[in-house]
């Protein structure tokens, strides 16, 4: 039972951050005190009693983990943390400054933040991806909360979480909705509609508690109910006012993202009662243990395929992830209903407890993976590189999360023939390139696609592979090595004319190109690039000194963004210095520039001008205009 006590101490917590909130966006001059003031009542009854966390050692692994949805609250969080006795006051009112960990939005940056969030939508996702990982491979008994506001259930990511959570029965997943009616520019959807998400999560197998949100009383039954909770994930919707304790707030709108003015701000704190400097033991995690080993590794043994015969890279894939789950027990696998195309579904079968279905919800298969990574696993996430798009934002945000994660993409480009454009991944290479700190590979054969695959799993950041449907040669042996940031020149002699550049698909129609311009006398350096982001620039600047500038760049992609646009910037300067100042570049792109149709892989690789054909014309091109000059 509650005691008076208890009652007053949370009522006193909850006063102070708000206090804090409105304090601390005050002196930042922006921010969101109003949004962290609805959410306080909560916060303080599960910081002080609910919620098990070592701050000492945020790497424990019996720690509760807490995810802040609404990111645009963080002055909440921080006001949490300076309750936990992690930061200082001072440190407090340094939110938002420049060189603070208070950003705006939370971050990593603080060690007791697990994921980036701000972009709404992504927490409950996220929560999903650490709730696998405790219920499923970790088997510890730590729960996964996850504060979410009442806007961002518009997003149709929530949803997918919402399934998701209830078909892995993750009874160690809950989720508390601030239903404080109001968003950035009037009244949510569904307002205090309490009753209408309550019937949602239920539609979707969740147990729904509701409540008001401002009843400490309430507020302790539900969470103590949602702990016992163990055949199914748990949300509490919560009826809450934004700005509440402050009547010249409260409930009001036009107070989104703003903070107080300096006179605002002193009666406000008054009218909460004043600034306080509580400061609460957090409960430690009751147990002490390690993640249950999920297996014994064995050495790596990664396939090898005989030089001339033809495997796609999508192939090679599939296998050489099943032998690196063989040799590293933290590697697991995610897929989105395409495992049969992408060869997932071999370590599917080898490893039944590390994979993870995430069916046709991209979304949710970025965002598990970013939350799997937390807990220090190696999550490999596939599907069609065109429907990777969908998860734009939640790759963009694993960025923001430091997060490790390895993506891959196959039925890249119009090489994958009768399907037609919708199932085409045309932008995936300049969509990953954009992506902060993030490693870009295309693989040509499939030994090349193992050796990448290995290098893939101790990377850091995001680690996007391409890989293509067609079966294609297999031009290197076993042995050979393909470090990350470097290229292959596989063709190449001291007469060289012009240098053709491709990756993947296209690195076979300039194979076969090199064989027909031979034949009339002209010879060709041929680089495969297939670490497209880093990119080997010292091989390309060498190309271009050794072939008077010609350069022939041609991939199955779009012209904007992609291997060409790599090539180029590896000559570009920063600032006021040129990275390149040798022979002066003549560079042809081949790229797809008109929309594609259905067809064979050759039809459509003739009609975009990426195949042989193609680069037979460029190459002459240049070569007829090189003599010209020189003569």
């Amino acid at each position: 039972m509650t005691t008076q006590e208890q009652l007053y101490q949370w009522h006193e917590l909850a006063q102070q951050l708000r206090v804090d909130s409105v304090r601390a966006t005050t002196i930042a001059g922006s921010g969101h005190p109003t949004s962290s003031m609805s959410a306080a009542d909560l916060m303080a009854v599960l910081l002080s009693k609910y919620f098990c966390y070592d701050f000492e050692h945020p790497e424990n692994p019996n720690n509760d983990r807490f995810i802040l949805s609404k990111g645009h609250a963080a002055p909440l969080l921080y006001s949490m943390y300076k309750a936990a006795g992690v930061i200082s006051d001072e440190e407090l009112r340094s939110l938002r400054q420049f060189g603070s960990r208070l950003e705006g939005h939370p971050t990593p940056i603080l060690p007791w933040v697990d994921t980036a969030t701000g972009s709404l939508g992504q927490g409950l996702p996220m929560a999903v991806g650490l709730a696998l990982a405790g219920k499923y491979l970790d088997k510890l008994p730590y729960h996964v909360w996850v504060l979410l506001g009442d806007s961002e259930t518009a997003e149709g990511s929530v949803w997918e979480a919402f399934d998701h959570a209830s078909h892995y029965t993750l009874d160690n997943l809950i989720a508390i909705i601030d239903v404080n009616r109001l968003g950035q520019r009037g009244q949510t959807e569904l307002g205090w509609n309490t009753q209408a998400y309550a019937n949602r999560a239920r539609a979707f197998g969740w147990q729904a508690i509701e409540i008001d949100g401002h009843d400490l009383t309430q507020i302790d039954e539900a969470l103590s109910a949602a702990i016992v909770v163990n055949d199914r994930p748990i949300v509490i919707i919560a009826r809450t006012k934004k700005g509440k304790g402050v009547a010249s707030l409260e409930d009001l709108g036009g107070w989104h993202g703003k903070a107080l003015k300096a006179e605002q701000e002193k009666q406000a704190i008054a009218e909460l009662g004043g600034e306080r400097q509580i400061t609460i033991q957090v409960n430690q995690p009751e147990a002490q243990s390690q993640p249950v080993p999920i297996s014994n590794p064995q050495s790596l043994q990664l396939p090898s395929y005989e030089k001339g015969t033809k495997v796609a890279t999508r192939r090679a894939y599939g296998d050489a992830l099943v032998a690196l789950g063989t040799a590293q027990p933290d590697v697991v696998a995610l897929d989105a209903e395409v495992n049969n195309s992408t060869y997932v579904e071999d370590f599917a079968e080898a490893f039944p407890e590390r994979y993870f279905e995430m069916y046709i919800a991209e979304q949710q298969m970025v965002a598990a993976a970013v939350g799997l990574q937390v807990r220090k696993y190696k999550p490999f996430a596939s599907t069609f590189a065109a429907f990777l798009t969908r998860a734009y934002d939640f790759i963009r945000m694993a960025a923001v999360s430091r997060a490790n994660i390895k993506l891959m993409g196959s039925h890249a480009g119009v090489s994958i023939g009768q399907d037609g454009a919708s199932q085409m991944g045309l932008e995936d290479l300049a969509a990953f390139r954009a992506v902060w700190n993030s490693t870009v590979l295309y693989p040509s054969d499939a030994n090349q696609t193992a050796k990448l695959v290995e290098q893939m799993s101790d990377r850091q950041g995001i680690v996007y592979l391409r890989t293509t449907r067609e079966a294609t040669p297999v031009i290197y042996g076993a042995e050979e090595e393909f470090p990350i940031g470097s290229s292959k020149v596989i063709r190449s002699s001291d007469q060289d004319q012009a240098t053709v550049i491709g990756a993947g698909i296209t690195l076979h129609e300039a194979l076969k190109a090199y064989e027909s311009l031979k034949n009339e006398g002209i010879t060709v350096r041929i680089i495969d690039a297939y670490s497209v982001k880093p990119i080997d620039v010292q091989t390309l600047h060498q190309a271009a000194h050794d072939t008077e500038g010609n350069l022939v760049v041609v991939e199955d992609h779009w012209p904007e963004g992609g291997l060409g646009a790599a090539v180029l910037d590896a000559f570009a300067g920063t600032g006021e210095t040129p990275i390149y100042e040798g022979t002066q570049l003549q560079l042809i792109k081949l790229a797809v520039c008109d929309m594609p149709t259905s067809g064979t892989p050759e039809e459509l690789l003739h009609a975009a001008k990426i195949d042989a054909d193609a680069i037979i014309a460029a190459v002459r091109s240049l070569v007829k205009q090189s003599v010209r000059v020189s003569a």
